[in-house]
C-alpha cells in the first residue's frame, strides 16, 4: 500500500477548504492516513468547535471501513446489517462527509472527514478534498 504524504494530505485539506469558500460554508476537515491516524486538519475561522471532533471521527469512520460514511449509515438504520455500529470503534460517524483517499491506482491510502453544515455540503466538501492531486 502506498502511503499518504504530508503534501497529498496537505493538498486534500486545500481543496476542500476551497470548496467550502465557494459554498459558503464554515468547516473542520480532517485527514488521516491508512493507520487512521490524523495527518492533516485545518478549522476555518468561525467554524463549530463541536465538529472538530465529528470531522476526524468522519474520517476514521470512512478509512475503517473503505466507504463513504454516507453508506455506512445506510446499513446502520434499525434492522440493516450493520445496525448499531457507530457504538464501536470509541464511536463512530455514519451520516455522509466521510470519503476514502485513493492513490492513483485506485488503492486507498486515507480518509477526509468533514463537518461544519449540512451533510450534503459536508460530502461535497469531502469528496473535493478526496479527489484532489
Amino acid at each position: 500500500m502506498n502511503e499518504l504524504s504530508l503534501e497529498r494530505a496537505r493538498a486534500a485539506v486545500n481543496a476542500a477548504l476551497e470548496k467550502s469558500k465557494e459554498v459558503g460554508v464554515k468547516m473542520n476537515i480532517a485527514v488521516v492516513d491508512g493507520g487512521a491516524n490524523l495527518k492533516a486538519f485545518a478549522r476555518m475561522d468561525g467554524a463549530w468547535l463541536g465538529s472538530i471532533d465529528i470531522a476526524i471521527k468522519k474520517a476514521r469512520t470512512a478509512r475503517f471501513f473503505d466507504m463513504n460514511t454516507g453508506e455506512i449509515g445506510n446499513l446502520s438504520q434499525p434492522g440493516g446489517a450493520l445496525y448499531n455500529i457507530e457504538h464501536s470503534n470509541d464511536g463512530l460517524i455514519t451520516f455522509p462527509g466521510g470519503v476514502p483517499i485513493r492513490d492513483a491506482a485506485g488503492e486507498i491510502i486515507g480518509a477526509i472527514g468533514v463537518s461544519g453544515s449540512t451533510v450534503e455540503d459536508d460530502h461535497v466538501v469531502a469528496e473535493a478534498g478526496a479527489t484532489s492531486r
